[in-house]
């Protein structure tokens, strides 16, 4: 079936339309929308700033389809990185039909919170407020985040949501739905996200690489996937390079003896062989590319590159 045979196939007048999930790092993005589409589309880990790229995660349910695009956190930027992961949440801001702002109210931070609004101010779409991980606050205190939150900013709704345990989210999607146009299905039932296959594998391992070493892992730290190969034998086979930008930073990532390094692959080999339903063979480098994260060329060549 060709691409414009599968368009015609698809469902029109629906509600459907694309959602922004933005607000300041940390907050429980990507969590919710792992939730929402039913499935991992999105990485996370408690380092602030996990998410770098739009990741593109769909929710199509019966006569709905909702397009969510996870952004990176809205904070001041440092560096040329900074600035392209913001840039990126500022262009789902202005392309969405609706915005999703998500704070913490395990920590309110109305500063960080004034500020990444501010950001993205422009377009004038619905606007819904969730408020996050309620599960870890009494009422009176999260009574009093609503006071203060709705004094930034107006919002058509405001829902206390806890993305881990799924509380208040149903009656979010509901309400959300009410608000996005009638429109075509843009994309097959089955299709939970857009992202290609090394960016998913590349993402899984930085993934791993974020847990591991917690605290101790260079923000600047990247992924390239240099290679994925099915094999006759019916195993994948992938060859992949964890980038930073000093020596020191790279005995960090690998470890006395290699034993970070081992770990690191280790969890991101069981994982990618859980999502294909394959034996995988990883085998990962780290390579040293000083100041990437203020290179321009140098973040073209690890993706991140505004696309027009």
């Amino acid at each position: 079936m060709s691409s414009g045979d599968i368009k015609d196939a698809l469902p029109a007048n629906i509600k459907s339309g694309f959602v922004a999930l933005a607000g300041r790092p940390n907050v429980g993005k990507s969590t919710l929308l792992n939730l929402l589409v039913g499935e991992k589309v999105s990485i996370t880990s408690p380092r602030p700033q996990t998410t770098r790229n739009r990741v593109m995660g769909i929710m199509t349910r019966s006569g709905i389809q909702v397009v969510f695009m996870d952004t990176p956190g809205i904070m001041r930027e440092r560096s040329r990185l900074n600035k392209f992961m913001i840039n990126q949440s500022l262009k789902a801001g202005m392309e969405c039909d609706l915005l999703i702002f998500m704070t913490d109210a395990e920590r309110p931070n109305y500063d960080s919170d004034r500020y990444a609004l501010e950001r993205l101010g422009g377009k004038k779409v619905p606007r819904l407020l969730l408020i996050n991980k309620i599960d870890a606050v009494k009422k009176p205190e999260l009574l009093a985040q609503i006071a203060e939150l709705i004094k930034i900013a107006q919002f058509d709704e405001v829902f206390p949501i806890s993305a881990r345990t799924g509380e208040g989210v149903e009656a979010m999607v509901s309400k959300m739905v009410e608000y996005l146009p009638e429109g075509p299905q843009f994309y097959p039932a089955e299709m939970k996200t857009d992202q290609p296959e090394r960016f998913y594998i590349g993402e899984i391992i930085r993934e791993k690489a974020f847990r591991a070493l917690q605290q101790e892992l260079p923000y600047s730290t990247a992924v390239a996937i240099e290679l994925v190969e099915d094999r006759e034998n019916g195993a994948t086979y992938i060859m992949g390079s964890i980038f930073v930008e000093r020596d020191s930073q790279k005995g960090i990532v690998i470890g006395k003896g290699g034993s970070m390094l081992k770990k690191i692959g280790t969890m991101a080999r069981e994982e990618l062989e859980f999502r294909f339903g394959a034996k995988v063979f990883l085998e990962l480098r780290v390579k040293v590319k000083e100041k990437w994260t203020v290179n321009p060329a140098s973040l073209g060549d690890l993706g991140y590159v505004d696309k027009e």
